[in-house]
């Protein structure tokens, strides 16, 4: 897996319907649907949240490479669940070996696990994929606005987030700008079993971290000589406002909740 596979973070610039949605609109969309990822049980409704999806990524522009790509890091998890489910699950044996034995239902819920978490993953990355770190920040503070009442730094926080999601991509193309360095001084990454490269890599993490602080320190020192402040009496040259839209597409979401939750009851 090379780092630049590692998408989380980054924004592809575009003028689809889902890019010029609201992103308070967008983020309420993907809570809604992650909770109906978690009610889904059999294949009627994981084949509607699948085909659902299938539409957002085709209206969204974005390349469906760019998603696979990003799928990348999560396959050794996806793996690793898959077997802890097949092997673990209780139910009616298919094939036993020494202390192991595979079930109908545990193939069953790996299968849907894997699935769930392939979802999950995919409409995250389509939320970062369609949204500015800005736009994102300016949604997040404003959906968590409520809890300025109980003196929660909402705007400190989301600042926060939007600025450890938006130094990712950074991070990963520092990481392998200092692995070609080494590299061409005669390090190796790629030889030997996996102790030996987690070993191989330790010297990059001395670099990497001094060049994150300086990241951080430059930042830091930009944002003070534009007289930021916190949130306190902050003003926005770009105010959200809702659009019908944007009601449609939350409305839309909350009834596909609905509706995979009527057909969870039924089993389906």
């Amino acid at each position: 897996m090379a780092l630049k596979d590692i998408t989380l973070g980054q924004f592809f610039p575009g003028n689809s319907p889902i890019h010029r949605l609201d992103p308070r609109a967008k983020l309420l969309a993907m809570v809604i649907y992650i909770i109906a990822l978690f009610l889904a049980r059999q294949f009627v409704t994981y084949a509607i949240l699948l085909f659902v999806l299938a539409c957002m990524i085709k209206v969204s522009t974005v390349r469906l490479k760019a998603l696979l790509r990003g799928m990348k890091p999560v396959v050794f998890l996806l793996v690793f669940t898959a077997v802890l489910n097949a092997f673990y699950t209780p139910g009616t044996p298919l094939v036993s070996f020494w202390i192991f034995t595979i079930t109908y239902q545990g193939l069953l819920h790996a299968f849907f696990m894997t699935v769930r978490i392939l979802m999950l993953i995919s409409c995250t990355f389509l939320l970062t994929y369609t949204t500015s770190p800005l736009s994102l920040t300016d949604g997040l503070e404003s959906l968590l606005s409520p809890l300025k009442k109980i003196r929660v730094p909402v705007h400190e926080l989301s600042m926060i987030m939007s600025i450890a999601l938006r130094f990712i991509p950074t991070l990963i193309e520092e990481t392998d700008k200092i692995m070609s360095a080494q590299r061409a001084r005669g390090a190796d990454f790629d030889s030997g079993h996996l102790i030996q490269k987690s070993k191989a890599l330790i010297p990059l993490l001395v670099p990497l971290f001094i060049s994150a602080f300086r990241r951080a320190d430059e930042l830091a020192t930009a944002m003070e000589c534009r007289c930021y402040h916190g949130g306190e009496g902050r003003t926005r040259m770009n105010q959200l406002h809702y659009q019908p839209k944007d009601g449609l597409f939350i409305t839309g979401a909350l009834t596909l909740c609905v509706c995979i939750g009527i057909l969870s009851w039924f089993g389906l």
